[in-house]
Order: structure tokens, then C-alpha cells, then sequence
């Protein structure tokens, strides 16, 4: 008998299976139909277009059901009347099921439109001046890193934040990322009138105009303030717009804080809220709606009841929100607060997370920044530091299956790069040439103010991180501005603003820019660089020097005279500084061109490099420089490289010339084809200071084929020069052939 039931249930079994498979391959090949699985995840996948479509598939999931609750009923039946010894096989439900059976086919997803694969996805961010256009380059790297959708940034800024991050997303050029810029100061007189103790100031407000600020055709935003950091996809944040119910116009997350409670201290009085309020650092915008409900009267109109007893804002735009939504909470959707974990202090923002998985987005929302005080805080902090000094070329990958809108600077740049030959052998200095460096602008506070002079100055200059040292004993013997291109990679950069912060000499300077140019490539561009430093400078003349030279005390002033009694503004000439070097790294600078000519004479000090390049400053004539009380004129010579002070629309640097040999050459070169007069300054010097050698003069000192590319592109500049200046350049490709 009891084998007699086992035959039955596993007959009975087979059945069962064999009729689940079938079901299966029948809606399998009934969906290839509709073009599209049901083995896929019914969240992931599109809903059918058509109604018809829609019910045959539902009618199908039904009869299957139906079938299938049948052969389990069956097999309970069978189960329970094999009580006489024979096994158990389960219950006549899965666990879970609702009773009497009536398992539903369908997910628990929720009800709410999917991102596409290759949907753009719209962020503004307010961000103005010097150190909040630093901080916003992490906010962005941490979504390229995660994000699978083209992007749009939207940049409210004033022209500090403009002129650095049209420079960085120009040179930066990331696939399927566009960039569009609002002029805040076109949007401060709609917020002017809001008196904000908040540190953020007038920009704190800016977030209240997003719908007259941004173009009307735009429907929806996501909002972010510079001090945030993704842990997730944006998409993911971009998806919950589909959760929004038809009176709902803004997504936020709870504030963390008691802020909005009003018993953080005696006589504490916030503005309204709803409960504890919202945080504004993330917020979703759905445009259209805001505007058809008059957002901006809206906001207006509680700004000014409120401030009639409030008087100021303390959070800027939040306590604005908040009094908005305390009139009217139908308008927010509460965003879950891991899309907001506010790292301010005595916050519940534990309460937000309790895997790493679960954390979408962090908010360093205290001005105490990564010094915060939270439980978890050192994961918080290297998770930031992680996108800190993340190499942002990584971040140029390309979104497949998304086609990117046309872009002429990339386009002409890969065209060039297709036509580049891998087998010549100075590919790797053509390939150098061609590549596009990241370009960070003023990447600290900068507030000199180019004063009407016709004859003030710059000193203009390269380096990399090898070269950091030099920066304090240039800035004691130079008062005037300075514009300085560096060349580091993204974490050599965040060491050099430390060092910069701590140094007391560097942090009291407002007057020296520091253009960050991020590494690529195997070869330092050292023209690249100079041309970054020449093209940001703001006086009309400039003083070419590099970062190895200590001018005299003084210089800045005598530059400035000699320009002046020189009548330079009328004519076109440069002005040479004549190079001198010690071998000593510690020195008494001398204070004078007589303590200079003494130290000369006891062999303390040299002509610059007569040891192993006369040639390149012989043309100075040192010898009559001695004696010299006026200025006077010296001829070009093949292979002249002074360092000069010119006009600042001078000729550019020649890019081809990368690492060491011929840099300086070729551009006083092109001076002389210009026809610049090269005047020698009497009671001017700089001395050379002494360091090790560089990697790349190691190179030329080395490789054969590293000094006949070198020729190889000399003789190519000599016929460009040819082609741009005619007969006048003829001299020095007869120069040339007489060396």
C-alpha cells in the first residue's frame, strides 16, 4: 500500500512539474509576441503600449495560475490521505501565500515609471566663487562615477564659478555631458530683498528662482547643494519623480536636526515647519507643476509674512521652503532619508542607514565640513576623499548604446588623433601634443584687482609638485601678481592645497593664482603650461620666467618703472632679465647689482648655465652688462632663451615642445619674426636656484631617439615659421643649417 502512494506522488509530482514547464514555454513564446520577456523583472522592463496587449498577457498569467493552484490541491489531497505512515511533502500554500490559496503572479514593485537606458537627466546647482567651484568638482565626480545616464548640469553661478567651470568641463570633455550657465547676477534682485544670516549669503536664496532661472521647456530637476556626495546612481533619485502624486511639486528629505523644533537653546525661534522640516540640500523640482501653481508669488508672498516677525532668514532658501510647505504639506513627497544623510552635528542621521548598501547620498551639511562629529564619520570621510582625488579621466568613458550629440572640439580632436601613425617614431611626442589636459582655473581664493595701470606686471610661471618648495621664497621676493600653472595629478593637487592652507606665507597672498593643469600622458607639457599661466594673468605686461629663479628684491617695482621710462606701451620690445646661478642651495642673496658683481667674482655665483649651454643666454653679453646704466639692445642668435617681460598679448608658446629642448628657443624665436626689440635691463637679475634633474632632461640625456624627434620637430617648427612669416624667417633656417 505505501509503495503503492509513492508511485502516485511521484507520478503526480512529474505531472505538476511537467505542467509548470509547459505554462512557462507557452508564455515564453507567447511573449516573444510582444517583443519583449516575461522572464525579465517586471520593474525593469517597459509596460506594453496597448490595453489589448496588456490584458491577453494577464488573462494568460490567470489560466496558468489557476491550473497550477488545481495540481497543488491535488497533491495536498493526496498528501493528507497518505496519513498512514507515508511522508509529508508540505503545506497546500507557500508560506506567505494569502488564504485559501489566492497567490498572486505579480511583483511587489512599486507603481512608478523607470528610468530609460539612455533618458537625459537634468541637476542644477547654485556655486559661486573660488572655494565652492573646488568643492562642487567632487559633488560631480561622485555622480559620473555611478551614473548610466547622459547627463545635463545646470550651473547658477557668478562669473568667478563660470569662467573655472566652463574652463574644466571644456577641457574635461566627458561623453554624453552637457553643460549649461545662468547668471546669478541677473537672478540677485529677485532674492536681494531677503535679509539671510546664513554663511552662504545672497546665493543660498538662489535655489527659490529655479523656475524662472531655468529654461521653460524644462519639467523637472534635481537639485543639489555643492557639499554632497553620491553613493548611488543619480538615476535611481531621478526615478522616484514617478512616485509623485498629481498635487505633489517638491521632493525632500526630513531634516535631521531639531533645528526646525525650537528647543536647541532658550528663545530659540525657527521659522515654521512642518514637524521636524525638511533638509533643501537634495530637492526634486517638478517645474512645470511649480509653475502653473504661481511658485514664485507663492514663495514671495510667505517670505514676507514671515519676515515680518522673523526678520531674517537663518538657513537661507530652507526656512523659505519649510513656511511654504507648513501651509500647504500637500505639495512635498517625502523623499526616504537616505537620499539626504546630513553630517551635521547631533543629527538622527544613523537612523538612516544600517548597511553601507543603504546610503544614496551624503550631505556635509555643517560648516564644520569632514571635521564633523558622527559615529561613523571616518567611513563618511575616506568615502569622500575616495572622490576627492579620484583621477577625473577615468571619468571620460563613453555611455554605449547612448549616442552622443555632436561635439566640434572632439570630433576634430579624435580626427586628429585617426590620423596620427603609430609607427613613426616620434608618435609618443605627436600623441603628447594632441592630448586634452584637464584645466582647473584659479583653484584658490584669487581677489587681485588689475589696477588701471598701463604698466603693472605679472610673474608668470610652471611647476609640478617637485618644484612646491620654491613657492614661499618667490612669493617674499615678488609683491606683485602671480599666475602659476601646476601640473599634478588629482591627489598631488589636494596635497598642494594643504600645503597652501598651512603655509603662512602663501595663505596671506590673495594676489597669486594657481591654475591646477591634471596630469596625461608620459611627457610634461611644459609649454601647455605656460600658455595657461600667460592666458590668465590680468596685467598688461608679464614677466616670463621659471619656477627655479629668485628675482632680486625689488624687481616687481623696477619692472614697472622700466616699462614706464621705456615708453613701452608705444612699442614693441621685451625687456631681458639677465640670468645668473648658484650651485650653493643655501645663499646670501645679494641685495643689489653690486653685491651680486662680488659674489660673481669669488666664484659664488655664474652665468646662468655657461657650463653646459652658453649659448642659450651668451647674446645677454654679460660682459657689458657689468658696466651697463642704461638699457641696451642685443641681436637675436640661434638658440637665445632669456627670460623676457612682454606684452601679455605676446605670442603663445609652441605646444608641440613637450619635456625637455627647444621651449624657450622657439618662442624668442617667433619674438624676433614679430620683430620685438630684445632690450637688456642694467640694474636687473635673477638667480637660478639649484635642484636635481628632472625626469624628462634625463630622457634627452639618454635616448638617441628621444634628441631626433627633438630635431625632427625643430625642423617642422622652422617651416611652420617659414609659412607664417615668409622671407623673414629665412635666417634661421640658414642659422640652423651654420650650427
Amino acid at each position: 500500500m505505501l509503495r503503492s502512494w509513492r508511485v502516485k506522488l511521484k507520478l503526480l509530482l512529474a505531472t505538476v512539474t511537467l505542467a509548470v514547464l509547459l505554462s512557462w514555454l507557452y508564455l515564453f513564446v507567447g511573449s516573444l509576441e510582444y517583443g519583449r520577456f516575461l522572464l525579465l523583472p517586471p520593474c525593469l522592463g517597459e509596460q506594453p503600449s496597448r490595453d489589448v496587449e496588456r490584458e491577453a498577457l494577464a488573462s494568460r498569467v490567470r489560466r496558468v495560475e489557476e491550473e497550477n493552484q488545481q495540481l497543488r490541491l491535488q497533491l495536498s489531497q493526496a498528501q493528507v490521505e497518505g496519513s498512514d505512515g507515508s511522508p509529508q511533502w508540505g503545506a497546500s500554500a507557500e508560506d506567505g501565500d494569502p488564504p485559501g490559496g489566492e497567490r498572486s503572479n505579480r511583483t511587489a514593485c512599486p507603481k512608478q515609471r523607470t528610468v530609460h537606458k539612455c533618458e537625459l537627466l537634468h541637476v542644477a546647482i547654485v556655486c559661486a566663487g573660488h572655494n565652492a567651484s573646488r568643492d562642487v568638482v567632487t559633488l560631480v565626480k561622485s555622480i559620473l562615477f555611478h551614473r548610466k545616464n547622459p547627463l545635463h548640469f545646470h550651473f547658477i553661478t557668478d562669473s568667478v564659478a563660470h569662467q573655472i567651470l566652463q574652463t574644466l568641463f571644456q577641457s574635461w570633455m566627458v561623453p554624453s555631458v552637457h553643460v549649461s550657465f545662468y547668471n546669478a547676477d541677473d537672478l540677485k534682485p529677485e532674492v536681494s530683498w531677503i535679509p539671510n544670516k546664513h554663511y552662504s549669503g545672497i546665493y543660498g536664496l538662489m535655489k527659490l528662482t529655479l523656475t524662472k532661472a531655468l529654461p521653460s521647456n524644462l519639467s523637472k530637476v534635481i537639485v543639489l547643494d555643492t557639499d554632497i556626495t553620491f553613493a548611488t546612481d543619480i538615476a535611481e533619485l531621478w526615478a522616484v519623480f514617478g512616485k509623485f502624486s498629481d498635487k505633489q511639486v517638491i521632493g525632500l528629505v526630513e531634516n535631521q536636526s531639531d533645528w526646525y523644533l525650537g528647543n536647541l537653546w532658550k528663545n530659540h525661534k525657527p521659522w515654521p515647519a512642518l514637524g521636524r522640516g525638511f533638509n533643501t540640500g537634495v530637492i526634486l523640482l517638478l517645474l512645470d507643476r511649480l509653475r502653473r501653481l504661481g511658485w514664485e508669488q507663492m514663495w514671495r508672498l510667505t517670505a514676507e509674512r514671515e519676515l515680518m516677525s522673523m526678520l531674517s532668514t537663518s538657513l537661507a532658501d530652507q526656512d523659505i521652503f519649510n513656511a511654504v510647505i507648513k501651509q500647504d504639506p500637500a505639495l512635498v513627497y517625502r523623499l526616504p532619508c537616505f537620499w539626504n544623510v546630513q553630517l551635521s552635528d547631533h543629527t538622527r542621521s544613523e537612523q538612516c542607514y544600517t548597511e553601507v548598501s543603504d546610503l544614496k547620498v551624503i550631505h556635509w551639511n555643517s560648516p564644520k565640513k569632514l571635521r564633523v562629529k558622527n559615529k561613523h564619520v571616518e567611513f563618511f570621510r575616506n568615502l569622500y576623499l575616495t572622490f576627492l582625488e579620484y583621477d577625473g579621466n577615468l571619468l571620460r568613458r563613453e555611455l554605449f548604446g547612448c549616442a552622443s550629440l555632436p561635439s566640434p572640439p572632439s570630433d576634430q580632436l579624435q580626427q586628429a588623433l585617426e590620423e596620427l601613425d603609430e609607427d613613426d617614431p616620434c608618435y609618443d611626442f605627436r600623441r603628447q601634443h594632441l592630448t586634452q589636459h584637464r584645466i582647473h582655473l584659479f583653484f584658490l581664493q584669487y581677489e587681485f584687482l588689475a589696477l588701471p595701470n598701463p604698466t603693472d606686471v605679472t610673474l608668470v610661471a610652471q611647476l609640478s609638485m617637485d618644484r612646491l618648495q620654491m613657492l614661499e621664497a618667490i612669493c617674499k621676493h615678488w609683491a606683485g601678481p602671480i599666475s602659476l600653472a601646476l601640473y599634478m595629478s588629482d591627489a598631488e593637487a589636494q596635497q598642494f592645497l594643504r600645503y597652501a592652507q598651512a603655509s603662512e606665507v602663501l595663505s596671506a597672498r590673495r594676489n597669486v593664482a594657481y591654475h591646477i593643469v591634471y596630469k596625461e600622458g608620459q611627457f610634461y607639457p611644459i609649454n601647455l603650461l605656460r600658455n595657461v599661466a600667460l592666458a590668465n594673468t590680468q596685467t598688461p605686461y608679464v614677466f616670463l620666467t621659471d619656477i627655479d629663479f629668485l628675482p632680486m628684491y625689488g624687481l616687481y617695482d623696477y619692472l614697472r618703472n622700466s616699462i614706464q621710462q621705456l615708453e613701452l606701451p608705444q612699442r614693441k620690445a621685451a625687456l631681458i632679465v639677465p640670468a645668473f646661478e648658484t650651485l650653493h642651495y643655501r645663499l646670501t642673496f645679494p641685495k643689489s647689482k653690486a653685491e651680486l658683481l662680488s659674489m660673481l667674482d669669488m666664484g659664488s655665483l655664474y652665468t646662468f648655465r655657461y657650463h653646459v649651454w652658453p649659448k642659450g643666454h651668451a647674446p645677454t653679453d654679460y660682459a657689458k652688462w657689468r658696466t651697463a646704466t642704461v638699457p641696451y639692445r642685443v641681436a637675436w642668435q640661434p638658440d637665445f632663451e632669456p627670460y623676457v617681460v612682454v606684452r601679455r598679448d605676446c605670442p603663445k608658446y609652441d605646444q608641440r615642445f613637450v619635456g625637455f629642448g627647444w621651449n624657450k628657443v622657439s618662442h624668442i624665436m617667433e619674438l624676433d619674426a614679430q620683430e620685438y626689440e630684445l632690450l637688456v635691463l642694467p640694474n636687473a637679475f635673477m638667480i637660478h636656484m639649484p635642484h636635481a634633474p628632472s625626469f624628462d632632461i634625463s630622457k634627452f640625456r639618454l635616448s638617441a631617439g628621444y634628441r631626433g624627434c627633438l630635431q625632427t620637430l625643430r625642423e617642422e617648427f622652422h617651416q611652420d615659421l617659414s609659412r607664417r612669416y615668409g622671407a623673414a624667417a629665412l635666417k634661421y633656417l640658414t642659422a640652423e643649417r651654420s650650427l
